[in-house]
């Protein structure tokens, strides 16, 4: 069971003193584009995409007909698809920069792409997922509709080929990562 510990205004403490937890919630979170020769904070309604699958290969062992052996061979990412309301180019880089993208059929990759996951407060940046070589792939405009009052959203997929996964303040080694129980 948990309860709000009143001494930090961003922990959760279990029935257990000696451990602290912070279940994080999803909808705090930036979005963070470097576009020309400066970086801009974009807010988005939402963020889907961030995964990564390693695609495998079978192979079948000469006179062993029991089992084949599956390995693992090269990662997929994405796509990226991120959500928000609509906003005329003279107000976003980022809309202008898929303008040259769909318009001009000039498309120039990003570097990178920062999405964080924040604390209650904003402050704080308790995990981040960074993506690379990032270049947008669909854009789409929402319904108009005369009967319904609401914000008109626009919706990027982008794609990309790698993705960093972080949590704020630490810096993890590859190789002292637990794989499949071992240590």
């Amino acid at each position: 069971m948990l309860k709000r510990n009143h001494n930090t205004s961003n922990r959760y403490t279990s029935m257990d003193p000696t451990t602290n937890i912070y279940q994080a919630v999803n909808f705090h979170f930036s979005v963070e584009f470097s576009v020309g020769s400066k970086d801009i904070d974009v807010r988005f309604q939402s963020v889907s995409g961030l995964d990564s699958t390693i695609d495998t290969e079978s192979v079948r062992e000469g006179g062993e007909n029991r089992f084949e052996h599956v390995i693992p061979v090269r990662r997929k990412y994405g796509p990226l698809i991120l959500k928000r309301g609509l906003l005329k180019p003279a107000d976003s880089a980022l809309t202008r920069w898929l303008q040259d993208a769909f318009e001009h059929e000039i498309i120039k990759p990003l570097e990178t792409v920062t999405i964080k996951l924040l604390n209650e407060n904003h402050s704080t940046s308790l995990m981040y997922w960074t993506i690379s070589n990032v270049w947008p792939r669909s854009w789409k405009i929402g319904e108009l509709n005369a009967e319904d009052g609401k914000v008109l959203v626009e919706t990027l997929e982008l794609n990309f080929n790698r993705l960093v996964t972080d949590s704020a303040g630490e810096t993890r080694k590859p190789e002292s990562a637990t794989v499949a129980g071992q240590r």
